[in-house]
C-alpha cells in the first residue's frame, strides 16, 4: 500500500530530527520538534524558519556555556546583580556598581578590591561580579584564600604546582575571597606574587578583604615582597569600601532581606 503524504511527512520530520541530533544541534532539534508539534511550519517563511532555528541553537549553546563556566568557577554561593541590596546603608553606590555589569573591567584586566567589616557582603558582591562575568562568557575561578594557599602547597609537594598556577593565570577573572585573614608564610607570599605578576595588566582579579589596604604590608610580612605585590594591585584597582551593620545579622532579623 502506498505511503500517505502525512506518513511521508512524519518520516521526513523524524529523519530531520535524527540528523539534528547526530550533528549535536540540540537547540535546533528541540525547537524544530516543538514547531512541528504546535504549529504548521508553512506559517513561517523560509527565512523566518531558519532564523527561528538558528536563534534556538544560539540560545541553547549560550546557556550550556554559562552552565559550564559557572560549574568551573566553583562559587561558594549563588549571587547575582539582581539580588544585591543597595538600601542597607552600606556605602554601596548603586550606579557605580551596576556599571560594572558590562564587565569592561574584565577585558581591561582591572583589579577590584572589595573591603569592609565581617558580614558586610563582600563575598556576595565578589561572586555576583564573577557570575556576571560567566553570563558574558568569561572564564572565572573562585578561591577562598584560606584554602587556596594550602592547596598550592600541596600541589607543589606533589608536582602539580606549575599546572595549577598556569590554570589560575589563564582564567579571565580570578576571585580571591577573604584575603588577609591569615598571615602569609614565605611559600604563600611567593605564590601570591607569582599569581599577581602573571595577571598584572592582563587579566581581572577581584579581592575581598576585611583588612584595610594600609595593613596589607603586615599581613604579607616580607616588606620587599609586600611592596612588589601591593604595587601591582593597589594603584590601578577599583575600590568598593563597604560599611554598616552585618548583612548576616540583618538577614537573620529580617528573613526577606536580600544579601
Amino acid at each position: 500500500m502506498p505511503t500517505s503524504k502525512r506518513g511521508r511527512t512524519g518520516m521526513n520530520v523524524q529523519a530531520t530530527l535524527e540528523k539534528l541530533s547526530g550533528l549535536r544541534l540540540s537547540g535546533m532539534e528541540r525547537s524544530y520538534r516543538a514547531l512541528m508539534e504546535t504549529r504548521h511550519p508553512q506559517s513561517l517563511t523560509a527565512d523566518e524558519l531558519i532564523a527561528h532555528l538558528v536563534d534556538a541553537e544560539w540560545d541553547d549553546r549560550q546557556e550550556r556555556k554559562t552552565t559550564r563556566l559557572m560549574k568551573t568557577a566553583a562559587f561558594r554561593a549563588r549571587a547575582t546583580f539582581t539580588e544585591v541590596d543597595f538600601a542597607a546603608g552600606r556605602s554601596l553606590d548603586k550606579n557605580e556598581f551596576l556599571r560594572l555589569s558590562d564587565c569592561s573591567w574584565v577585558t581591561k584586566g582591572r583589579t577590584i578590591i572589595i573591603s569592609g567589616p565581617t558580614g558586610a557582603g563582600k563575598s556576595f558582591l565578589a561572586q555576583a561580579l564573577g557570575t556576571q562575568a560567566c553570563f558574558l562568557g568569561h572564564k572565572t575561578l573562585y578561591f577562598n584564600c584560606g584554602k587556596l594557599f594550602p592547596l598550592l602547597k600541596a600541589k607543589r609537594a606533589e608536582g602539580g604546582y606549575p599546572r595549577q598556577i598556569s590554570r589560575i593565570a589563564r582564567t579571565a577573572v580570578l576571585i580571591l575571597d577573604d584575603f588577609g585573614l591569615l598571615a602569609l608564610d614565605t611559600e604563600s607570599r611567593l605564590s601570591l606574587l607569582e599569581i599577581i605578576e602573571d595577571r598584572y595588566d592582563r587579566a581581572a582579579t577581584i579581592i575581598s578583604t576585611q583588612i584595610p589596604v594600609s595593613k596589607w604590608f603586615d599581613i604579607i610580612g616580607d616588606p620587599t615582597l609586600a611592596d612588589a605585590i601591593c604595587d601591582r594591585i593597589v594603584p590601578q584597582a577599583l575600590r568598593i569600601n563597604l560599611t554598616g551593620k552585618s548583612m548576616r545579622a540583618i538577614k537573620k532579623a529580617f528573613p526577606t532581606s536580600e544579601p
